[in-house]
């Protein structure tokens, strides 16, 4: 699929760059059996990763996905390896005590470093690199934040994490938008879908079998476990993990009112010209900042281009806009690709919840696995793992101070349909003008 780019004048792809380079072939159409062990619903990184621990522990398993594999989030992303918690310590201590918070930071330390042992044990290909993060403030009050937020990385977890001043942040980014930021060195990027296929080649080669293009349509709790229903016939499993996030539907309506699914787009522009990348990304990094809509970028693994991504805005159909306001932005931050073209824009969902924090949680016999607020790359494969485990009665493997109730709770007014997106978003565009203006008044002084 193609559109047209109003401003270079060529087409566009609207699949994603990811895709150029990884196609995924159909799987097999295996029947599906009466009755299994565990019936896992979604087939990105935390289903599979899940099927995987369950299988190779001797359990029957049955994997769902309403669409190919390989269609959903798991290859739609930017391929950063953050596994970041959107709210701060503070906000975590108040909202679930101290020790909670204590262990959700740390938990994102052993994620990421069981993510990066996968890859090797299993010899995943993909791209990775342990590039680090760096992270834009937009005025000086931000700046002090990242700072303390260096300092609690340093100390609490041991993680190499610095701040940058004003003077050093061409060092790290070509730009003057920003007032100062911060470094860790703890995360790297990735091809993801790459990663996925790693992770499918994994769990094919295990006894799990995995439906593709087979939507479960319902659930009902009955005595020894739960009777599921897919378009392609009924299931007696004795426990189902669900691991749908952003794309949940009707089948679950419970849970659908408690993740709100919310696009996040990603724009590649066309190759860069010789020192472009060394002027604006010397380091290669992974880039972010502290705007309430916050923007991530990185350089595409092979450093020819640059890959721009933000939250659309949009909740039907693929609009041209939320494309040209993300191409100027990247304008905004890099004066001098204003005019580039683009080749790619594409959008993929992203699920965020009441706590802003992923989740496991328990109802009867289902578990769920899921709320990965934007940062699925980490933490869909490891709460898949840690749901895994907690299936088979593995307690302390499963120990997770992201397995708590009561469950998140539901959205008001929310049945599905995400109605009050633009709004929201008009509120954080206000917040960071007003950021914005404080960073101007400041330098006019």
């Amino acid at each position: 699929m193609h559109a047209m780019d109003p401003i270079s004048a060529r087409p566009f792809k609207s699949t994603p760059y990811w895709w150029d380079d990884c196609a995924f072939s159909a799987l097999p159409v295996w029947p599906v059996i009466p009755r299994c062990d565990v019936a896992i619903v979604g087939g990105g990184y935390a289903g599979l990763s899940a099927a995987i621990e369950l299988a190779r522990a001797g359990r029957s398993v049955q994997l769902f996905d309403r669409q190919p594999i390989g269609q959903a989030a798991s290859s739609r992303n930017g391929g950063m390896a953050s596994g970041s918690i959107r709210p701060g310590r503070k906000q975590l201590i108040r909202r679930f005590g101290e020790a909670r918070a204590n262990g959700i930071l740390m938990e994102g330390k052993a994620a990421r470093e069981d993510l990066w042992a996968f890859l090797e044990e299993e010899q995943v290909e993909c791209d990775f690199f342990l590039s680090g993060l760096f992270d834009g403030a937009i005025n000086d009050r931000e700046c002090e934040e990242l700072s303390r937020y260096a300092e609690l990385l340093q100390r609490f977890l041991g993680i190499e994490a610095f701040s940058v001043s004003r003077a050093e942040v061409s060092r790290y980014i070509g730009t003057e938008v920003y007032a100062g930021g911060f470094a860790r060195m703890d995360i790297g990027g990735l091809h993801p879908a790459k990663l996925l296929a790693g992770i499918l080649r994994v769990a094919r080669a295990t006894d799990a079998v995995i439906h593709e293009d087979t939507a479960v349509l319902g659930m009902v709790a009955e005595a020894g476990g739960v009777r599921v229903a897919t378009s392609r016939g009924e299931v007696f499993a004795k426990k189902v993990l669900v691991c749908t996030n952003a794309y949940t539907d009707d089948f679950d309506p419970w849970l659908r009112r408690r993740l709100v699914p919310v696009r996040s787009r990603i724009v590649a522009t066309e190759p860069l010209g010789n020192g472009v990348m060394e002027r604006l990304m010397p380091k290669r990094m992974m880039y972010g900042d502290t705007r309430q809509l916050s923007y991530y970028y990185r350089p595409s693994p092979d450093g020819s281009r640059i890959l721009f991504g933000g939250r659309d805005g949009t909740t039907e159909g693929d609009p041209l806009s939320p494309t040209t306001h993300l191409r100027s932005e990247l304008g905004r931050i890099f004066p001098e690709l204003a005019g580039i073209g683009l080749t790619h824009s594409w959008f993929g969902q992203v699920a965020m919840n009441r706590d802003m924090i992923p989740r496991m949680f328990t109802v009867g016999d289902t578990i769920y696995a899921t709320g990965f607020c934007g940062s699925g790359v980490v933490w869909a494969r490891w709460l898949g793992k840690k749901a895994a485990f907690k299936l088979l009665g593995q307690t302390e493997k499963a120990l997770s101070a992201f397995d708590f109730d009561p469950p998140p709770k539901a959205v008001p007014f929310y049945q599905g349909k995400p109605w009050f997106i633009p709004i929201v978003y008009s509120l954080y565009a206000w917040r960071d003008k007003r950021a914005m203006r404080r960073k101007n008044e400041r330098e006019k002084r």
